[in-house]
């Protein structure tokens, strides 16, 4: 057998996955509607042999943008531990973690949107243990230079997350993390707490999230996320439908700084922080129609209603607004 035949017969098949995810819009103040495409993404990955893997993962329509998601070489020396350098989605939170197709909602929650939304170039290192339960401990250092900024880019300020993950039995996750980022010239730090309970098609979860701006740079935000849902399958097997999820999620997040400087709403270095999301809460409930099983083909039914103080200032796509939403995974 040739080296080559033999290289060939170890690797795994090529795993090509996409994601895709239409949606309607009605924002009943305002009496206006919207179609979108909120996601169109395609990924590629496998393994080249027991110990490497890799994974490239691009969205064709990320709010209308091409964007480089993923793109990892990932080693795994020996058992429980691996090592992962590239660009990928940084260990922080539980909600900011999860793919568009492992969503429970139509729209992210603030958590995982605006405040602990983060992917960036680097290298984590992780390790799987066993204490009567599985921890999942994961770490890693970052340029903090986002995903398109990297060519020209040097530091010396280096950025850091770290996650742990403690799977208890009957269903409970409590999960731990930390990140440091450098937006600008504030450091800023984020400390998040979450746990869920997911058993029997029920699914319960909340998370909390601080925020601090060095030097006072900007007020501490405080965030929090908390849902409800459960899977009741379809008995019938002619219907389209195999399972009505219904959920209801209420969210909240305090005046958020986007950590960069800011002239006359411009980022201008001779600026300062400002406000770029104005403290408000948010109930959602709705239904999934789940096509196949959950986080395949799904139907995503929502209704958004916001709360703002009287001062607040709501974006253009942040108020009341009723949701239809296709996912489709491959």
């Amino acid at each position: 057998m040739t080296a080559a035949a033999q290289s060939a017969d170890e690797q795994s098949p090529v795993n090509v996955h996409g994601t895709i995810r239409s949606k309607y819009e009605y924002q009943t103040e305002e009496n206006e509607g919207r179609f979108e495409v909120r996601n169109a993404r395609i990924s590629v990955d496998g393994k080249l042999s027991p110990a490497i893997s890799y994974k490239a993962e691009i969205d064709l329509c990320d709010e209308g943008k091409i964007k480089m998601l993923d793109a990892y070489t990932r080693l795994k020396p020996v058992r429980g531990m691996q090592f992962t350098m590239g660009q990928f989605r940084v260990p922080f939170t539980i909600d900011a973690h999860r793919s568009p197709h492992q969503q429970y909602f139509a729209n992210r929650s603030f958590i995982a949107k605006q405040v602990g939304n983060v992917r960036d170039v680097g290298a984590a290192l992780g390790y799987t243990l066993n204490a009567g339960f599985p921890i999942i401990l994961e770490a890693g250092l970052f340029n903090g230079s986002g995903l398109t900024n990297q060519k020209d880019f040097w530091t010396n300020s280096v950025n850091f997350s770290a996650k742990a993950q403690f799977l208890l039995p009957h269903g409970f996750n409590i999960t731990l993390s930390t990140q440091k980022i450098k937006p600008d010239n504030v450091s800023v730090m984020m400390y998040d707490a979450g746990a869920y309970w997911h058993s029997h098609g029920w699914h319960l979860e909340a998370e909390y999230l601080y925020k601090h701006y060095a030097a006072d740079a900007f007020r501490p935000v405080h965030a929090f996320d908390s849902f409800v849902s459960y899977d009741i399958p379809v008995k019938n097997e002619r219907s389209l439908v195999r399972y009505v999820t219904p959920l209801l999620r209420y969210d909240y997040m305090s005046d958020h700084s986007d950590g960069m400087r800011y002239v006359d709403g411009k980022a201008n270095t001779e600026g300062k922080l400002i406000v770029n999301d104005h403290q408000r809460s948010r109930l959602t409930g709705g239904l999934t129609l789940s096509l196949k099983r959950p986080f395949v083909s799904d139907i995503r039914l929502n209704y958004e209603k916001y709360f703002y103080r009287n001062d607040g200032v709501a974006k253009p796509s942040e108020k009341d607004k009723i949701v239809v939403e296709i996912m489709t995974r491959f």
